[in-house]
């Protein structure tokens, strides 16, 4: 099975993406330049051959792009090959899906939902793991009491907020009266992609 890949431009950066017959194989956050988010991707897909993207791959790169410009688009209608994904973590994936742009969970509340309370390390430790970032929103997800927790991309957790900001993320469920991640007046405008 060939897989390509391509870089596209976003509000926080050049990204990556790969694909194979059955979907999206990953999705490379911005490193410092093209160069290293190219070899980010192609330690996980040493096999990949950079080309133009189809028209589905085309798709899911301009839905990131709207995400990443302030539209709260949840993605769900992004196939993911997930055939060499953990069940363990396909299922963490499956509810990161679920969490909608501009709101958060816990790797507890997570963990819950999985059945055990006591899971949330490995929760993490699967989101950490995550190939298809933006797509699966592990940026959505924070540790107890709103604290940010990891975030392995480059910049780390600066990045983490910055996607954050870009969705104007609240703490917990409701939308209308829970407080944002950011007060708005220190919210950074997300940069300008490249044309």
């Amino acid at each position: 099975m060939t897989i390509g890949f391509s870089l596209f431009d976003t509000a926080i950066g050049r990204c990556a993406i790969a694909w194979g017959e059955r979907g999206i194989v990953a999705v490379q956050l911005p490193e410092s330049d093209d160069g290293k988010t190219r070899t980010r991707l192609l330690r996980k897909h040493s096999d990949a051959q950079e080309m133009p993207p189809p028209p589905a791959v085309r798709r899911a790169c301009e839905a990131m792009i709207a995400l990443l410009d302030g539209e709260p688009n949840d993605l769900a209608d992004i196939e993911l090959d997930m055939g060499d994904v953990p069940d363990f973590n396909r299922r963490v994936y499956d509810i990161a899906r679920a969490i909608a742009p501009g709101e958060t969970m816990t790797y507890g509340e997570i963990a819950q939902r999985l059945g055990d309370k006591t899971l949330s390390r490995a929760v993490g430790q699967a989101l950490g793991q995550n190939p298809f970032t933006i797509v699966v929103p592990c940026h959505r997800v924070l540790a107890a009491n709103g604290k940010t927790g990891g975030f392995s991309a480059n910049g780390g957790v600066t990045t983490k907020f910055k996607m954050l900001t870009i969705e104007r993320a609240r703490i917990g469920h409701d939308t209308n009266d829970s407080p944002m991640l950011f007060e708005p007046e220190f919210s950074v405008a997300p940069p300008h992609r490249r044309r």
